[in-house]
């Protein structure tokens, strides 16, 4: 049966998509997606455990103008997605706050877009939490619901212990764990009954 138009039968905003084996696009191959908005409008996501090998917080920060006073030197910038690669969005713990920009997308998971956390970031002033993102993962109406029914995501709860804690190489596995599911029992091809 074809999904209805309209309002997704299941929110996903809050949850963590993980890529399938044999998905078909390199760009999200392992990939751990925390989804920040599921509408019937579409959804957008952040691949929470990709970091850039191009950049890393002091070189964005020197690009940015913005001086750093606090060492960010370990922290790394991670690739969001392959859309608008350069907007930049930091998923946070809920102790930072920005008036105007601040996305509650759950209790204890904020999503900031603005300069002014970069800024706050640079001073020690920040989050104490925090990931930041260039790009984002972005899909039309109905195709991520699409994309899941034909086997390409597997959705589980998010927390923020896998989300900010976790090694990013382990996030994956660690994500299917969640679920039950031990990586080498995934198959890249779908079966029928």
């Amino acid at each position: 049966m074809a999904a209805e138009t309209g309002t997704p039968q299941t929110n996903l905003t809050g949850h963590l998509l993980i890529a399938m084996p044999g998905m078909g696009d390199p760009r999200f191959e392992h990939s751990v997606v925390f989804i920040c908005d599921h509408s019937d409008e579409g959804a957008m996501g952040l691949i929470v455990n990709k970091p850039s090998n191009d950049v890393d917080m002091p070189t964005l920060l020197s690009q940015l103008d913005i001086d750093q006073v606090s060492d960010l030197s370990e922290r790394s910038v991670h690739f969001g997605g392959p859309v608008e690669m350069g907007r930049g969005f930091v998923l946070h713990t809920p102790d930072y706050h920005s008036v105007v920009t601040t996305l509650e997308v759950r209790d204890d998971i904020h999503m900031t877009a603005t300069l002014d956390i970069l800024e706050d970031l640079a001073r020690g002033e920040g989050p104490e939490k925090w990931m930041m993102m260039l790009g984002y993962a972005g899909w039309a109406a109905g195709q991520l619901e699409g994309e899941i029914a034909e086997n390409g995501w597997l959705v589980c709860d998010a927390s923020p212990e896998l989300i900010f804690e976790m090694a990013d190489m382990d996030k994956w596995e660690a994500a299917l764990k969640t679920l039950g599911v031990a990586a080498l029992a995934l198959s890249s091809a779908g079966g029928r009954a």
